[in-house]
């Protein structure tokens, strides 16, 4: 492990050097070259580690930190192959996505060495078992993500989402720190091992709740997900598709290795995290629904499908707390399971968005239209990430889904018909997110790739190019493996949870693998009858080849001059829907009404978007009246040296008498 570990650090090193001195066009290559090795590596050693081989390395400490513990269970080597996956099509896609950037030889350098150090630093949250350390892993996560995302930074916008985002990750870190301290002095440790010590002799609510705080803020859970819809359309695309791949999962990785030490209060926990996680799913959507900046859009789908992940793991602590063992496999399955299913799926239909603004400079779908003509492989990966993420066979999206209903149904078995009622709940409240989610992607698909373009483009769009192709044909390669081989994974998911489960004595239930049995007959299913659709088709055009085809226009009940302004937008999809949650969904309007008795209405303009409900009711209200609290003292900060020269004089002098004080005592 040590040999591996210091061969991923030196090619880091040397990849960071030579960064710096390589021609630009050799930039891009020498960052992937660096993220593949090091993925490579790191998965040696997480393969092993799923089939139980638990690896640990010690690098010895002082008397206060003591010593640094990584070490790589099943856990940890989940994520770290979901992170090196991700990754490595994300650099791949990058060489492609930042092509017109080859004349900024500094800014490339800049870029690729923070994306060299930013999946590494994802892996080490992974490995590392001590507080102080992991500190120092996440907070270089963050920072460098954080620069990753301000790469267009002469934009003010990017820039300011950049703060944003800087500012709730150091609020997450801060919980975090709390909680470690915390446990540091209850227990004398920095090790993770400490928090066993801690919560088999305290109460687990309140410590669970710090964390799941601190780690809620990175995995996007509301009120903490304000970070999401500003960072990642501002990112570049393939840093948003990693970042909504894996980074925030890390949040979701903390959770996990949070539960894994608990000792009681399962039930209670598991109705919190379920509830708030059915309340982010059902809230990420509706925004996802009504917004038309497509990266926007996929930004609150993130913050939906970790609701989706939320409600697996709240399921899975429910069934520790009755003692069902079907349940704790099928909840935290279906989590698992989730995030690499959303890694997959999420990233492809970043990528693809990617494609499509690298193309037509605008993140507006309103303002796009008929795109599946001139880029219709890109179309085509777009529609296969639409249906995956909306839950429907024979895609990766739907396998989870499936694991996670049936973990629902299967608690429907309780006595209790207070977790029954939460049960149901769920269940309504997951039927409504899959339908607001085929809606959401419906409005999407069809207003930016079928009817015709809404705009004349100075340069038109054309297909991208393979560089930026190929790691989409990959992840749809993974996310059919998932879907017609779910035994596999779902074997892998539960061995895993098996080895954490006998620290807990659970003993894994027979009948598991009639899931996935089900899941793979409903996928052939599906296929076949697709296959009917094609060969139906198919069959039209063998008779229709030898015969006369004219096309024409679409009937308009005798209006003879259509153009592409009368085809339904983003907007006019979603405006009823919008309306219904008006007091969820906050609409910002500039329009000026008709008056009453205007026969000759002059020309009018309409421009809406939708602001956050927590950032503009309860964010932007906080952030207004401390600002306002501040202003009482801007006559400290006066711009005269005269002043500046006072305060340190009093400030010596105050010095000076407490030292006097404490003298006298």
């Amino acid at each position: 492990m040590a040999g591996l570990l210091n061969l991923s650090w030196c090619a880091t090193l040397v990849a960071i050097i030579a960064l710096c001195f390589v021609s630009t066009r050799f930039k891009s290559y020498l960052a992937a070259s660096a993220v593949i090795v090091n993925a490579i590596v790191t998965s040696l050693l997480a393969i092993g580690a799923l089939n139980g081989e638990i690896k640990e390395l010690i690098f010895q400490g002082n008397i206060f930190w003591g010593d640094i513990l990584v070490r790589i269970d099943g856990l940890s080597a989940w994520f770290i192959l979901i992170v090196n996956l991700t990754s490595v099509t994300g650099v791949i896609y990058g060489i492609g996505y930042l092509k017109p950037y080859v004349n900024s030889a500094p800014k490339l350098a800049f870029h690729w060495i923070l994306f060299v150090i930013f999946h590494l630093s994802m892996v080490w949250v992974c490995m590392i078992q001590h507080s102080l350390a992991f500190l120092v892993a996440w907070e270089v996560m963050s920072l460098s993500s954080m620069l990753l995302v301000i790469f267009d930074y002469d934009k003010p916008k990017t820039i300011k989402a950049g703060i944003n985002y800087l500012v709730q990750m150091h609020i997450s870190v801060t919980f975090l720190t709390i909680g470690f301290i915390w446990v540091y002095f209850q227990t004398g440790s920095f090790s993770f091992d400490a928090f066993q010590t801690y919560f088999g002799a305290n109460s687990n609510v309140w410590l669970f709740l710090i964390f799941f705080v601190g780690f809620g803020i990175k995995a996007g859970f509301i009120p903490l997900h304000s970070w999401l819809p500003h960072a990642h359309p501002a990112a570049p695309s393939h840093v948003s598709g990693v970042m909504s791949g894996v980074i925030v999962k890390l949040g979701i990785y903390g959770i996990f290795r949070i539960i894994y030490f608990l000792k009681a209060d399962f039930l209670l926990l598991g109705e919190i995290v379920i509830t708030i996680s059915v309340l982010t799913g059902v809230y990420g959507i509706l925004n996802a629904a009504v917004h038309r900046d497509f990266k926007r859009m996929l930004a609150y789908c993130t913050i939906e499908n970790i609701g989706i992940i939320g409600i697996c793991i709240g399921l899975g602590l429910m069934g520790m707390g009755n003692g069902s063992a079907i349940l704790y496999y099928l909840g935290f399955g279906g989590a698992l399971l989730h995030v690499l299913n959303h890694s997959l799926f999420k990233s492809l239909l970043f990528y693809s968005a990617g494609s499509i603004y690298q193309q037509t400079h605008t993140r507006d779908m309103d303002k796009l239209g008929g795109l599946i003509r001139q880029m219709p492989k890109t179309a085509v990966l777009f529609l296969f990430g639409a249906i995956a993420i909306g839950g429907l066979p024979p895609f990766n999206g739907f396998v989870s889904e499936f694991i996670l209903y049936s973990g629902l149904l299967e608690g429907l078995k309780f006595s209790n018909i207070s977790q029954i009622s939460l049960l149901v709940v769920t269940l309504g409240g997951l039927s409504i997110i899959g339908g607001i989610s085929v809606l959401t992607f419906t409005k999407t698909f069809g207003t930016i790739f079928l009817g015709n373009s809404r705009k004349q483009f100075t340069h038109q769009p054309v297909e991208v190019s393979s560089m930026m192709l190929v790691p989409q044909y990959l992840i749809v390669l993974v996310m059919l493996s998932v879907a017609f081989l779910p035994q596999f994974y779902l074997n892998t998911i539960f061995n895993l949870l098996g080895n954490l489960g006998k620290a807990m004595a659970i003993v894994t239930p027979s009948g598991l693998t009639a899931y996935s049995e089900s899941i793979t007959n409903i996928n052939l299913y599906s296929i076949l009858f697709i296959a009917i659709v094609a060969a139906s088709w198919g069959l039209r055009a063998l008779i229709m080849k030898d015969k006369l085809v004219k096309v024409e226009p679409t009937w308009g009940c005798a209006y003879v001059a259509p153009n592409s302004s009368m085809q339904y937008t983003g907007k006019s999809f979603s405006k009823s829907l919008g309306k219904i949650f008006g007091f969820l969904l906050v609409e910002e309007k500039k329009y000026k009404e008709l008056e009453a008795g205007e026969i000759f209405p002059e020309s009018r303009k309409y421009v809406s978007h939708y602001q956050d409900f927590f950032e503009f009711r309860i964010i932007n209200y906080i952030t207004h009246h401390l600002v306002y609290a501040a202003n009482y003292f801007k006559f400290i900060q006066n711009g005269r040296v005269q002043s500046y020269v006072w305060y340190g004089i009093i400030f010596m002098v105050a010095i000076f008498m407490l030292t006097v004080l404490n003298v006298l005592k």
